[in-house]
């Protein structure tokens, strides 16, 4: 089982084993990898935020102590990377559209082989994703992808639970007009009264 596995690897690295620490990297990196994706948008930028992840395991893992599952701590320490680099990268660059961007329209109704294509629909979701600020990006993939509670998310990112549960609203609000925009054009704007967070 991948999990006893783990939990030896663990155990082997907290005892200076360097290739059980290396074979923890590899079975878990996918997941880490994905997440850290997920949040940035960018490759470049998750492998940026994975290395620094298992850093941080690696400085860690003496003290870790199985009170929680690995797969939960490597997603918090993922998370809190993720978010801790986003924050620098807001604070040093900011992106622009290129000139000769061509701009699709994702409707539905525009081309129905478009809308049976589950990778292309894939590709959509990730590309509004992409689309949101941090902030907000990370609130829903660590809730509606990982689903981890409010308060976990809340803890995770420094805010208080109802600015994690303000910000999934938005994020959500934001990614429906993205994926459907004539349906969000009709509900017209739904009390996004809350200020920003």
């Amino acid at each position: 089982m991948v999990s006893r596995e783990i939990d030896e690897l663990i155990e082997g690295a907290q005892d200076g084993d360097h290739r059980a620490f290396e074979e923890l990297v590899r079975l878990t990196y996918q997941d880490a990898y994905t997440l850290a994706y997920r949040m940035t948008g960018d490759e470049e930028d998750a492998r940026d935020v994975v290395q620094e992840t298992y850093l941080r395991v690696h400085k860690g893992l003496k003290k870790f102590r199985g009170d929680a599952q690995f797969s939960t701590w490597l997603h918090r320490i993922t998370a809190n990377c993720a978010n801790t680099f986003l924050g620098r990268k807001v604070r040093t660059r900011t992106d622009e559209l290129p000139e000769d961007s061509v701009v699709v329209d994702l409707n539905p109704q525009s081309d129905p082989v478009h809308r049976a294509d589950v990778g292309d629909l894939r590709r959509q979701l990730t590309d509004a994703l992409r689309s949101l600020p941090p902030k907000l990006r990370a609130v829903v993939v660590l809730r509606d992808i990982y689903d981890l509670p409010h308060e976990t998310i809340a803890e995770e990112l420094g805010i208080t639970e109802s600015a994690a549960k303000v910000r999934l609203h938005r994020a959500r609000k934001r990614l429906r007009e993205k994926l459907y925009p004539q349906e969000s054009g009709r509900h017209g704007n739904e009390g996004d009264q809350a200020h920003a967070v």
